[in-house]
């Protein structure tokens, strides 16, 4: 075989290997049809394609397809933690969130009612934190952040730069120590968490927008004097089992405080999710935890409902 045709055959190799290579990453996960955009909840979208032809659509359409949290880095903003936290120790957590520029972002939108939701979960999805750090005039934000266990963790930084679409970057952080993750917890309808009871109406079906209604309760009675959290009754965040996709959305207006708050979530693919909901009453805010499944039918309720006591402190406000 002369030299040009083991050139050609060597390129050939490359062309095999890295077209597997891509059919296997288009492959993992469940992926459903491109959901249409919800008038409800928050939605992220990327910016329009410009005129320059098909490249700039596709990539542009590729962004809009993704969900939020899986990259630390999207349109030039990058999701930087500059802070080691040590199991069961308070840390004075910092990051910065940097721009196309380089250098840390220190203007942003005040969205439901702050600049950034930071929100940290263990890869198992037992924990959930959501905090509101401080931004300092760098550009650092800081918060206090206690990480009880060892393990993986993601945090979250949903934002909306001054002048810019909102945003959801997502990095991974690592504390050390012996590391034994949990099964996620069964699908539920109802969960109890301070004495209070949740439940939930309504399934996730990918691809479009789900009604999804969460009615309080505590000790038997209909909670109707819910206190307004972030500008509403209620909270939601929604985690995609196995990569933690990010689902950010907040509930149709009422002028009823309680006992049902009403969301509409859409999700991006069948499977298992996480649902937590943030509700304040008699000035704390408490989170009631979900398991639920997308495109597989109506989820089967378990005998029991999930307790979840600990979450409520996981909130700084």
């Amino acid at each position: 075989m002369n030299a040009a045709t083991k050139l050609g055959a060597y390129v050939l190799g490359l062309a095999v290997v890295f077209g597997g290579a891509l059919g296997v990453g288009n492959a993992v996960g469940e992926v459903g049809p491109a959901p249409a955009k919800p008038e409800h909840g928050t939605t992220h979208s990327a910016p329009a394609a410009d005129s320059h032809g098909g490249h700039a659509q596709a990539t542009a359409a590729a962004q809009d397809d993704t969900p939020g949290g899986l990259q630390v880095s999207e349109r030039g903003y990058t999701l930087n933690p500059l802070t080691t936290v040590k199991p069961g120790e308070p840390t004075d957590f910092r990051f910065t969130v940097t721009g196309p520029d380089g250098r840390p972002v220190t203007d942003y939108q005040v969205e439901h009612d702050k600049k950034l939701h930071f929100i940290v979960v263990s890869r198992d999805l037992g924990s959930f934190q959501h905090v509101h750090p401080d931004l300092g005039a760098d550009g650092v934000w800081s918060v206090k952040l206690t990480l009880e266990d060892p393990g993986a963790y993601r945090a979250f930084a949903d934002f909306a730069p001054t002048g810019g679409s909102g945003l959801t970057l997502g990095a991974d952080l690592l504390v050390a120590g012996d590391y034994a993750p949990q099964p996620l917890p069964q699908v539920a309808r109802t969960a109890t968490v301070d004495g209070y009871t949740v439940s939930l109406a309504g399934d996730l079906v990918p691809g479009r927008a789900s009604k999804l209604t969460l009615s309080v309760s505590k000790d038997g009675r209909p909670v109707t004097d819910l206190q307004r959290y972030l500008g509403a009754y209620g909270h939601l965040v929604a985690l995609r089992a196995g990569d933690l996709a990010y689902l950010h959305v907040h509930p149709e207006e009422s002028v009823k405080a309680g006992p049902e708050i009403t969301f509409y979530a859409e999700v991006p693919s069948g499977g298992d999710y996480r649902l937590f909901l943030d509700f304040q009453h008699d000035g704390k805010v408490r989170t009631a935890d979900f398991t639920a499944q997308a495109g597989t039918g109506q989820p089967k309720p378990t005998a029991e409902p999930s307790a979840s006591p600990s979450h409520g402190d996981n909130h700084s406000h």
